[in-house]
């Protein structure tokens, strides 16, 4: 008996070169599910239209990516106390009387991949992220879950890094500081990449002085985007890890809470890193 479909999309803009799509029917091959992953490209005025549209035509989960995370977080009818943490979600579950249920899967993706694929201890450390942004709420609350010693925020709107860090400060020690001043700041074991510059071809402004004797570098970037900072940090000789392995597990938690089903993630990631396109 063939299997039943499952109706998936991607929710964003721009979504044109998003490797979704492949990622997860390379899940749904692991298990033998038929599925149909849509991109539909939106913006925030049509993505409740949008989203009304694809559950008629039987759509039972999605994943939303920028810039419409925090409009997932308003639209659905209940959510994880993660999401409302992070007041953005980039998963719903379409639930009988409850209508969208909003996860968040950015947090546990980069832990994941940062804990299991990359052994990296978080407990105990100094962790710097730049930016302060909708990325960075969205990995905060996993990160702090870690018990790091302390992750301080960075961001060229001050403002805005010190309302994130109040906001979770109650979930462990968040700390934040301007581009000006951090130089006095260093030290730290894990410094991660949340901003957007690479897709500028730009790279933040790290010193050598922010690194602590055996930290490296993440970047929530990957591809074309990561260049930048990859190139800086060979500069540095520091070690560099790109985002797509977190990519890939946010993914397959998203796949996990829409069939039930835990995927291989280092089979997907290998093929994704050997055919980019």
């Amino acid at each position: 008996m063939k299997p039943e479909l499952i109706r998936l999309a991607l929710f964003g803009s721009p979504i044109k070169a998003s490797l979704s799509p492949r990622i997860h029917r390379a899940f749904a091959a692991q298990f033998g599910l038929e599925i149909e992953f849509q991109r539909i490209e939106t913006t925030a005025e049509d993505f409740s239209s949008e989203l009304e549209a694809f559950r008629l035509a039987g759509g039972v989960g999605c994943n939303v990516t920028l810039p419409l995370k925090q409009d997932a977080w308003r639209l659905a009818g209940d959510s994880t106390t993660g999401v409302r943490l992070a007041q953005a979600a980039n998963t719903l579950v379409y639930q009988q009387g409850v209508g969208w249920f909003a996860h968040n899967t950015d947090g546990v993706g980069l832990v994941a991949d940062l804990t299991v694929s990359h052994r990296i201890e978080l407990s105990g450390h100094r962790l710097l992220i730049l930016g302060a942004g909708g990325a960075v709420a969205g990995i905060l609350g996993s990160l702090l879950a870690a018990a790091p010693q302390e992750i301080m925020l960075v961001n060229r709107n001050l403002e805005r890094a010190e309302k994130l860090a109040q906001r979770f400060g109650s979930h462990g020690n968040v700390t934040f500081t301007s581009w000006q001043d951090i130089s006095s700041q260093g030290g730290f074991d894990l410094i991660i990449n949340a901003t957007s510059l690479g897709h500028q071809g730009e790279a933040p402004e790290l010193m050598p002085s922010l690194f602590a004797p055996a930290a490296l570098c993440y970047d929530l970037n990957y591809y074309l985007a990561s260049q930048p900072l990859k190139k800086l940090c060979g500069e540095l000789a520091r070690p560099y890890i790109d985002g797509l392995g977190m990519l890939v597990e946010q993914a397959a938690k998203s796949f996990y809470l829409w069939t039930g089903k835990r995927p291989d993630t280092e089979a997907v990631v290998t093929s994704c890193r050997a055919q980019p396109g």
